[in-house]
């Protein structure tokens, strides 16, 4: 079984490092780069109209009232779904993990993977609304695959690739749906929750090597709940995602802004050290050998990307459920959720570490005792000390950040199942995510959140070749919704299929 391990992380090893070094790289650069021209920076020179349009309409019935039908779901509950999967996990031990391996300056390379990025999503969004139709229970069905097979595949010569490229990607998000939707979530949640809240007598029984009875009821309780959630369908899913998200987000806003607050003098130091080390990187970072620049931005736009999943065609699956017509509103609220996830969360993640002290901004070595995997938490606790509270309140933000996106991902990997084998069979599929849950609390392995990376790499290539073969068709829905903002008279491009407008 070892050496089954071994030869696994090897191989794994080889793979990650083309997607993530070579070609996923590229083209994630070179996607939201072209999204960002050919939209005239739509990101920044229509910024008070996306602005408007998402956080700024909240209170507008049409935007937060939910669908009677049961067939769709609200553009704020489409956010909530989406913000469920794409912070997790990722904006508290993954931004961590980038400081420590890339240092300071990755956090200036996800920020540059965000604002990019939020074209990529935008792009991924305006897509997955034109190309979506409705499946044989009247539900919206979207996603890169449905773009791929029908967009990609209207072009001359392009059906075949299209098709497989569709196939590709749907397989890849189930396989990555069981590894970042599932067992890699749930093992932090694990993780954290052992150590946070120690209940010794289940500690002390310990299973196999580093897996206790303690780990076991953690893993079964979490299944339990997730079934209650995800096998009522997407309604429940974005039901409790619109109570959990605004309330998990905001409540880590609060206690990061706090933390950065006690520590405000070292504010522009970490700012500084983020600048100057984007392009100098520290000569030992991580106290061990130095990061070059290209490590530096491979661990920004790696952790960027596993944050806010722009360019991954993940988000779009439950943006496409949204009961908006028009494909550019909805794309907006994909600005703001790399926007959110990123520039918000993962930055006052970035400070918390960079401002406490535990992280020496000068040689990049760690405070004794503290690794990547408990930055965050000491970070809280050197603030809220009393009974460990920091830690604790780490480990709940944890909980619920990882488990939301457990919720998430679930409801992407049902449309990949349901693309590849249609919609009768999806329970087959959430009883699977259910199983690999409970795998993911027995686990005492890190291979699962590699391989996880992996896959996640693996869905980002097709879904960027059919944005990039699509996107000059996202310049012309963007363009005829603009004139018709402007009170030009032309006829709406609301969808591929006449009889879903």
């Amino acid at each position: 079984m070892e050496q089954f391990l071994k030869a696994l992380e090897t191989g794994n090893s080889v793979v990650n490092t083309f997607i993530w070094t070579t070609l996923g790289l590229v083209l994630l650069l070179a996607t939201g780069l072209l999204t960002t021209v050919i939209t005239k920076v739509f990101q920044v020179s229509h910024l008070g109209h996306w602005w408007k349009n998402t956080i700024g309409s909240l209170f507008k019935k049409d935007v937060i009232s939910h669908d009677n039908s049961g067939k769709a779901i609200s553009p704020f509950q489409a956010l909530c779904t989406a913000l469920a999967a794409t912070i997790g996990v990722g904006n508290i031990a993954g931004v961590a993990a980038a400081i420590v391996i890339g240092g300071p300056g990755a956090v200036f390379w996800m920020w540059i993977a965000a604002f990019l990025g939020m074209m990529t999503n935008y792009s991924e969004n305006v897509l997955g609304i034109f190309y979506r139709r409705r499946n044989e229970k009247g539900e919206w069905s979207g996603g890169a695959m449905y773009y791929l097979q029908d967009g990609l595949g209207s072009k001359k010569g392009c059906k075949g690739i299209g098709k497989v490229l569709a196939i590709l990607f749907a397989v890849f998000t189930l396989l990555a749906s069981f590894g970042i939707g599932a067992m890699g979530q749930v093992n932090k949640i694990v993780v954290n929750i052992e150590s946070a809240f120690p209940i010794q007598a289940l500690k002390d029984v310990v299973l196999y090597e580093g897996v206790t009875l303690y780990s076991l009821i953690i893993g079964i309780t979490l299944v339990a709940l997730a079934a209650a959630i995800t096998l009522g369908g997407l309604k429940r899913v974005a039901s409790f995602a619109e109570k959990v998200v605004p309330f998990m987000v905001v409540l880590f806003i609060l206690g990061s802004l706090v933390i950065v607050g006690v520590n405000y003098q070292n504010i522009l130091p970490a700012f500084g050290s983020i600048f100057s080390t984007a392009f100098t990187p520290i000569a030992a970072a991580g106290g061990v050998a130095g990061a070059t620049i290209r490590e530096v931005m491979v661990q920004g736009f790696k952790r960027g990307v596993f944050s806010n999943e722009a360019g991954l065609g993940s988000s779009v699956m439950v943006h496409s459920n949204s009961n908006v017509k028009e494909p550019v509103k909805q794309g907006m609220w994909g600005i703001f959720e790399v926007f959110a996830d990123t520039m918000i969360v993962c930055t006052l993640t970035a400070l918390v570490v960079l401002t406490s002290g535990l992280y020496n901004l000068d040689t990049g070595v760690l405070a004794e005792g503290v690794t990547d995997a408990t930055l965050v938490a000491t970070a809280f606790n050197s603030v809220f000390s009393f009974g460990n509270i920091g830690s604790k309140f780490v480990a709940i933000a944890i909980l619920l950040f990882a488990f939301t996106t457990v919720l998430g991902w679930n409801h992407y990997g049902t449309k990949a199942w349901e693309y590849l084998f249609g919609v009768k069979s999806t329970k087959v599929y959430k009883v699977i995510h259910l199983v690999m849950i409970l795998f993911g609390a027995l686990l005492t392995s890190s291979l699962a959140w590699d391989i996880s990376d992996t896959f996640n790499g693996l869905m980002m290539i097709p879904n960027l070749i059919g944005v990039i073969a699509l996107s000059g068709l996202v310049c012309k829905i963007t363009k005829n919704y603009l004139d018709r903002q402007k009170g030009l008279d032309v006829e709406p491009m609301l969808s591929a299929f006449k009889d879903e407008e």
